[in-house]
């Protein structure tokens, strides 16, 4: 018996439907972003199953239901014993009283406690992060985690794959986690030298031919060091010779790397160790990763985790809280600013409030759709008078925010919504005024060096300039 092919036709209309609107349900349900909901409906029913598909693979974001199976039904298990992070009781009169809102926010959208006794120390670009990281690998005893984005397969990353080696032949317990995406390219040569010298290596939802669901978003885009438990380093670059500003690649990328000492370490360790467990279903405990820690430094600091197995966007809230609580001055540096409507709103009320608020970007972007979003959002709050500047090359990777010369967040995420929503991304906030000085008396300096960009600069944008940049805006909520 032959089936026609009006039969086949109808089966496949049939088929279209169904996935359509069953996809469209979802989308409707479950999306937060309206914008983001109506860019799936339009893909489902207007690309015969490809849209469905694309929507199943691509537009479910959230994994609550995997990460808690994983976990044995525990929201978050992992928490080092009390005495290796001391310094809880000390942090109550550090908060001046104008940042004390901004504490009340990251207390209640936060899980982890405010710790006093860390030292936090700047590392400007690889020439400065990259030595004192491989000087800390060399002298590890006990345990080495490392989580990159990614992690090059040159000059640089050799180096770090080679010490890590020497360290697991040593002794050492090293545990390597590589985002299955970022680092896709070299995991394969790193991963094979490690584990020949006997590390710990896992790719972080690696992706999957030809089963396996495809995971582009989801991705682990934390940089985390840890060292015996006691020495960390966290901040915006990946291994990667781009982080050299010295050299004459036109890759290059200037960045801002930190050193933590202090009980904060164990935070750091903590999330790694959930993302590990996260990854390979193995739990890394006990002294040799969660060691007693001493109060070193006057820096009091948290954890700041968000990604999609949380239950709310933190390092958004985050930084709304702080434009909210903000008396004199805001000085942001992203490499990425594809902002929310909140951010957006947040900024300009700040400004509309009396706060000086600054905005640093880079005028050369790795990837250029991102400056054409960025600029689509400009006119947005410079008509507020929220003062925008461009860096000249080369790219600026910088991720940093500094509210009245008092409080910083620093870390992996940058200011768009893939980093809030989308990304498992790690920062910390620290109250620090001597190092917030010191910061913002660099970043003052970037400003000197760099272009201002007025409102009559983007409103003189040629049209067909103007009509690209907002298409590009679209597709926001996936940037």
């Amino acid at each position: 018996m032959t089936v026609s092919a009006p039969e086949w036709g109808y089966a496949f209309a049939v088929v279209w439907l169904v996935l359509a609107f069953a996809s469209a349900l979802h989308a409707v349900m479950y999306k937060r972003d309206p914008k983001g909901a109506g860019l799936w409906l339009f893909a489902v029913f207007t690309f015969p199953i490809f849209g469905a598909w694309l929507y199943w693979t691509f537009g479910i974001n959230r994994i609550e239901r995997r990460a808690e199976l994983r976990l044995g039904g525990k929201q978050k298990p992992f928490h080092p014993p009390e005495e290796v992070t001391p310094g809880l009781a000390v942090v109550d009169n550090v908060v001046s009283l104008e940042l004390r809102t901004l504490r009340r926010v990251t207390d209640s959208v936060t899980r982890l406690p405010l710790l006093g006794g860390n030292r936090l120390e700047p590392l400007h670009n690889g020439e400065q992060a990259y030595p004192a990281m491989l000087e800390a690998i060399h002298s590890a005893q006990r345990s080495i985690t490392l989580a990159s984005y990614i992690f090059d397969w040159d000059r640089i990353g050799r180096s770090f794959a080679q010490a890590l080696a020497d360290a697991s032949r040593r002794g050492v317990s090293v545990h390597v986690l590589l985002d299955g995406i970022g680092a896709v390219h070299s995991f394969s040569r790193t991963g094979r030298l490690l584990i020949k010298a006997g590390a710990q290596v896992a790719a972080f939802f690696p992706l999957r031919f030809p089963l396996g669901r495809l995971r582009l978003n989801l991705r682990n885009h934390r940089k985390i060091l840890v060292v015996d438990g006691r020495i960390g380093f966290t901040g915006g670059m990946n291994i990667s010779r781009r982080h050299m500003l010295k050299q004459l690649s036109p890759q290059r990328s200037e960045d801002l790397h930190f050193r933590v000492d202090g009980p904060i370490v164990a935070q750091m360790q903590q999330i790694f160790t959930e993302d590990w467990y996260l990854a390979k279903k193995k739990l890394l405990s006990g002294p040799d990763y969660f060691p007693p820690l001493d109060l070193l430094g006057d820096a009091v600091c948290r954890g700041i985790v968000s990604g999609p197995d949380e239950n709310y966007e933190k390092i958004h809230l985050v930084l709304q809280g702080a434009l909210a609580s903000a008396e004199r001055s805001v000085r942001i540096v992203t490499p990425y600013f594809v902002p929310s409507q909140a951010m957006i709103s947040a900024m300009s009320m700040a400004k509309l409030r009396g706060v000086d608020v600054t905005l640093i970007l880079p005028s050369k972007v790795d990837l250029p759709y991102m400056r054409w979003a960025a600029d689509a959002f400009l006119w947005q709050v410079l008509q507020h008078g929220v003062r925008v500047f461009m860096r000249p090359p080369p790219f600026v990777h910088t991720k940093l925010v500094i509210v009245d010369d008092e409080w910083l967040l620093l870390g992996s995420a940058n200011i768009d919504r893939r980093s809030f929503r989308l990304n498992f991304e790690f920062n910390l906030e620290a109250y620090d005024a001597a190092l917030a000085g010191e910061l913002g008396r660099w970043l003052d300096s970037l400003v000197k060096e760099s272009k201002e960009v007025t409102l009559a600069d983007i409103d003189a944008r040629p049209g067909w300039v103007r009509l690209r940049d907002g298409l590009v805006r679209l597709f926001a909520p996936y940037l």
